[in-house]
């Protein structure tokens, strides 16, 4: 069954979101004017009664008239956890077994972009990486949630782009804020997918391409923390809100890893995919100064 996509917008006539389909997309934010945004909608916990009102619902857009926005325009915290797959682990090359604990950096919501929008490469480096990603977003507020009970705090899936400036990531000895966080390095969606079931997440595919060349290809069933460890280490030490996003790691085959490193230049393409969530599409463009 293809579980409803849920997107954040903009068009002619402003933002919105939307559920899309194959005639276009249904535009959901005339029908529901008590949430402004998809930020307000898994706020309110309401990401299923928009789903269930769209499926009734005609396309009022083309897909062509619209400009995918990152899912969710206000997001809160966006976490991210580091070196989550074995082979990941092992590009390390320190001896080291899995870490007990998993690796955590935050990311800023203007780091990110859409779907179909290019990620940008500062003038500042061309070591411009692609990392491929599913997201969790949170929809039930948790601190110190037990892992038995942590997937009934997520309220959907999306991917992510995590792209990385790579010589950033090295600036000061324990630090890759820097590298993480320039401005449109990386992406976010096409959209939400409301979460229902452990089947969607448990052993799942995640691709990336490049160009249409396949590197990094994964199962979550070998994440070295799984989505439940993750959400319990992370709700240890702050409370987790709807709107939160968690972004969980990614396959080896990331392009620092090729001799030499094959970094991301303009006219290039990443593919970012899983099953049953989509695929996050965005070509690289350098950015303008002045």
């Amino acid at each position: 069954m293809t579980l409803p996509r849920i997107a954040s917008f903009s068009q002619a006539g402003g933002k919105g979101y939307g559920l899309v389909t194959d005639e276009g997309m249904v535009n959901l934010s005339s029908h529901f004017p008590q949430w402004a945004d998809l930020s307000a909608v898994v706020e309110a916990g309401g990401l299923e009664r928009i789903a269930e009102a769209g499926a009734g619902l005609a396309a009022a857009l083309s897909l062509d008239e619209v400009t995918y926005e990152p899912p969710l325009p206000r997001p809160g915290k966006i976490i991210c956890v580091g070196v989550n797959f074995p082979d990941r682990n092992e590009e390390y090359k320190d001896g080291q077994a899995g870490p007990s604990n998993p690796s955590l950096f935050v990311r800023f919501p203007a780091s990110l972009t859409g779907h179909h929008q290019p990620l940008i490469r500062p003038p500042e480096s061309e070591q411009l990486d692609y990392e491929g990603e599913i997201a969790i977003v949170i929809g039930r507020p948790g601190r110190r949630v037990a892992e038995a009970d942590a997937l009934s705090h997520i309220a959907a899936l999306t991917l992510c782009n995590e792209g990385s400036i790579r010589d950033w990531m090295r600036h000061a000895k324990f630090n890759v804020t820097q590298g993480k966080n320039f401005d449109r390095s990386g992406a976010m969606g096409p959209w939400l997918v409301p979460f229902r079931d452990e089947g969607q997440i448990a052993d799942i595919a995640l691709v990336t391409r490049v160009n249409g060349e396949v590197r990094q290809a994964d199962r979550t069933s070998r994440m070295l923390h799984p989505f439940r460890r993750i959400i319990a280490y992370v709700s240890t030490f702050t409370t987790l809100l709807p709107g939160d996003i968690i972004v969980t790691g990614t396959p080896t085959g990331a392009g620092a890893r090729f001799d030499p490193p094959i970094w991301l230049k303009p006219g290039d393409v990443v593919e970012v995919e899983a099953e049953g969530i989509g695929m996050l599409r965005n070509t690289i463009a350098d950015e303008v100064i002045g």
